[in-house]
């Protein structure tokens, strides 16, 4: 679904990301973890096509994303922070979408997660008025509304409330099972155990890990994610 070949990005005199290769498939929720400033959100800047490569080139379904933006109505991305126009209404804020979105029909909407967080019931609200947890809430429902191939996630289950995480949590394991591909950035590993069957690791812009979670565990001896990858990182 996703080919990343020899991708490179500076800013400035600071190497980002260095020559970096990654392959990701359908089926697969990948967690995509490592310290401040390891290039991971320039990665995702990258596939969605906000900023451009300096070298390299990043394939999706067989296209060369440098062509033109149209693969990107294939991918669903929820951003660790939601800068929605403050004086809109929720429910103009998913008007404005789908009409955006007209080649999707209405009965073709995925609609469970604006129903289980109960979104109908803020939508005369602005969304300058919402909480934290709600914004959240808004942004999940948007990435998943137009049933994509490819789901983008960063730091999803910052400020959501324990129910609300539970709900995102069994979504993103209903869309892995459904044979999307799945990408979530976070800091809380524990959530990430309970999502992603695959780990990519990066540091100082280079992939020093990139192994399915329960072959790391095997090797590693671990359960937790926390500590497969501390004892890999020691073992290095």
């Amino acid at each position: 679904m996703i080919s990343i070949q020899n991708i490179s990005k500076k800013y400035g005199l600071q190497q980002v990301l260095d020559k970096v290769n990654l392959e990701f498939t359908g089926g697969q929720s990948i967690a995509l973890i490592g310290p401040n400033g390891s290039g991971k959100t320039t990665l995702i800047k990258l596939i969605l096509g906000l900023v451009l490569a300096d070298q390299g080139q990043i394939n999706v379904q067989n296209c060369d994303i440098s062509l033109g933006p149209d693969y990107r109505k294939i991918i669903g991305y929820m951003p660790q922070l939601s800068r929605f126009p403050e004086q809109m209404k929720v429910g103009q804020l998913f008007s404005l979408i789908k009409k955006i979105r007209s080649d999707i029909a209405q009965n073709e909407y995925d609609l469970s997660l604006y129903n289980d967080f109960g979104i109908a019931k803020m939508e005369g609200k602005s969304l300058g008025a919402l909480s934290g947890g709600m914004k959240q809430q808004v942004s999940a429902a948007l990435a998943f509304l137009f049933r994509p191939e490819i789901i983008i996630l960063d730091e999803p289950t910052a400020g959501l409330d324990p129910i609300s995480n539970s709900i995102l949590k069994d979504k993103v394991n209903e869309a892995r099972a459904q044979n999307c591909l799945l990408i979530t950035t976070s800091h809380i590993l524990n959530d990430l155990e309970e999502m992603c069957n695959h780990v990519v690791y990066l540091m100082d812009g280079k992939i020093v890990l990139n192994e399915e979670m329960t072959s790391i565990a095997k090797t590693t001896g671990e359960a937790k994610l926390n500590k497969m990858v501390i004892k890999f990182l020691q073992n290095r």
